[in-house]
């Protein structure tokens, strides 16, 4: 099995409504966003996916959600803009553009600071 890895980033401000805390306040996050995909079929010039058409497919989701107020997005509108609904947002979003491919989207990671990160697979 083979994983290929990509990150990007991208800022948004949120507020999580039923925290009961300082994040319950508007606030904004610089996320980092990590995306891991196997798969274990080699292609034509020895590449499970290429590197850039993964990385446009991130960078097409993230875009989508750079400098938004992540609260008036309608898939946050049912659930909380945490980083882990984040990171299914991210990982649904990202395998359905990836559906053609050789791979399966194994684990999305969204960082939220340096040292804090929520994560999903599938």
């Amino acid at each position: 099995m083979f994983t290929l890895y990509v990150t990007d980033s991208f800022a948004a401000a949120h507020r999580l409504e039923e925290y009961h805390g300082k994040c319950e306040d508007l606030h904004g996050h610089n996320f980092k966003v990590e995306a891991l995909v196997q798969g274990g079929s080699i292609g034509e010039g020895g590449m499970l996916l290429d590197f850039a058409v993964f990385k446009s497919r991130l960078k097409e989701i993230l875009t989508d959600l750079d400098h938004k107020y992540l609260n008036e997005i309608s898939f946050f509108k049912e659930r909380a803009s945490s980083s882990e609904y984040l990171a299914l947002y991210i990982y649904d979003r990202l395998k359905g553009l990836l559906r053609n491919e050789r791979v399966t989207v194994h684990e999305v990671r969204v960082w939220e600071s340096e040292n804090a990160y929520a994560a999903y697979r599938g």
